[in-house]
């Protein structure tokens, strides 16, 4: 007898770039956040019809951030310990209730309470958004599975400003709120389904929470923040680029409005624009980081955020606000995929969640009191001023990422040990 010898080898079948699983993880957080992008471009402007002036906007900013300054962080933890899928099924149900004192609110005040279980569901969901599709990806494909999933995300960004400006026009801020309401709840039922199917899978392995547990995922933050390594320049330029974003994003809409005499619907069609040209950059810089190095990424954005903001201060005309909105859409699409593969790649896959509740954008306590400072600038100097703030700031912030942010040889074998006893 004998063996028989196959006269060639089939070769393996390539996994695809983005699991199944990760579909539908996306299509359910492009659901909810077509609601959240419905609105939130056009809050300042809703707080207005609610009785709020300029001075209040930047109150209501500062005062909606102090609940995510003691929630991000265990947000991350929990996502951390119990598994992503079950820390967003939670957040999703806490964002009903941001949705609920939206609509029934009779003053700009109540819609504080709105951003405290909108500051519950965020911390919740983001780390564990950004933690899972890491966990679904490699090392060497990272960058561009962070850039293909923002640039499907961005479908949010492209459709939701334009729905929601166009039935706040036509309709009203309430009936607007109501139907992003209903996309939300498509999506929490959605969430919860996920959960319960990973919950019973082989793989789950969710963690008691414990004290212990957390202080072990903090005492692992705190020494890589304070190793003068790639987290903490991180840390220090995210804390920096945060406080000048508050400063002056939270009054976009009102600008556009009142400076720039844009519509409702023109204002929607600005944050389409961006959202369009972001998801068209994302891809590009995905590939950018993973064969050039991170920081190549993150430079390029800060320098573009810088020439769209100066082309923003510089101008009233519509079809010039159009170009730097693209090429701010650029920018972020560029370096976005680069920050979230460099923090990836930087800490151990066993606090990713704990460590992306820390990065998350503009909840650090130093940029707490920004959007007041912002108002303050804007009445007291001009309107314009707290944008000039953001746009040096964003090419000042070139210099650090160019020298610090490039993981070195210690860095990359450590983070490739830790996903090897994770996984």
């Amino acid at each position: 007898m004998t063996d028989s010898i196959p006269n060639s080898v089939t070769p393996p079948v390539k996994a695809p770039l983005l699991s199944r699983s990760l579909l539908l993880f996306m299509f359910a957080m492009i659901l909810a956040n077509i609601g959240g992008s419905m609105y939130h471009p056009l809050l300042p402007l809703y707080l207005q019809e609610l009785g709020a002036n300029v001075g209040q906007v930047g109150l209501f900013f500062t005062l909606s951030q102090v609940i995510p300054l003691a929630l991000q962080i265990l947000g991350g933890w929990v996502s951390d310990s119990l598994g992503r899928l079950r820390a967003v099924a939670f957040g999703s149900v806490a964002g009903l209730f941001t949705y609920l004192f939206l609509i029934i609110s009779p003053r700009w005040e109540w819609v504080l309470l709105s951003m405290a279980f909108g500051a519950v569901s965020g911390s919740l969901i983001g780390p564990s958004f950004d933690a899972y599709i890491a966990e679904n990806s490699t090392r060497q494909n990272r960058a561009r599975v962070f850039g293909v999933t923002q640039a499907l995300f961005q479908i949010v960004g492209v459709i939701g400003p334009l729905l929601g400006g166009w039935l706040a026009q036509v309709r009203g801020f309430k009936f607007m709120l109501g139907v992003a309401a209903v996309l939300y709840v498509a999506a929490t039922l959605l969430r919860i389904g996920m959960a319960r199917h990973a919950s019973r899978s082989p793989e789950a392995r969710a963690r008691k929470l414990s004290f212990e547990g957390l202080k072990q995922n903090l005492g692992t933050m705190f020494g890589l923040v304070t190793a003068g390594g790639v987290i903490t320049w991180v840390l220090i330029t995210d804390g920096v680029r945060d406080i000048s974003f508050a400063l002056s994003f939270n009054f976009m809409p009102i600008y556009m409005q009142d400076i720039a005499h844009l519509s409702l619907p023109q204002i929607g069609l600005m944050n389409s624009l961006f959202s369009l040209f972001l998801m068209l950059s994302t891809i590009p810089g995905g590939l950018l980081a993973d064969r050039k190095g991170e920081r190549i990424g993150i430079v390029t954005g800060f320098a573009m955020i810088f020439i769209a903001l100066m082309i923003f201060v510089s101008t009233v005309n519509f079809w010039l606000y159009c170009v730097g909105w693209a090429v701010a859409g650029i920018g972020v699409g560029v370096m976005s995929p680069a920050y979230q593969s460099l923090i990836s790649k930087a800490v151990p896959a066993r606090v990713r969640g704990t460590a992306f509740g820390l990065f998350s954008t503009s909840l650090g306590l130093v940029s707490l009191p920004a959007p007041a400072i912002g108002a303050q600038l804007w009445e007291r100097i001009s309107p314009r001023f707290p944008f000039q703030i953001t746009a040096w700031v964003s090419l000042i912030c070139v210099i650090p990422a160019w020298l610090k942010f490039k993981l070195n040889q210690k860095d990359e074998i450590s983070e490739m040990e830790d996903e090897n006893n994770h996984g």
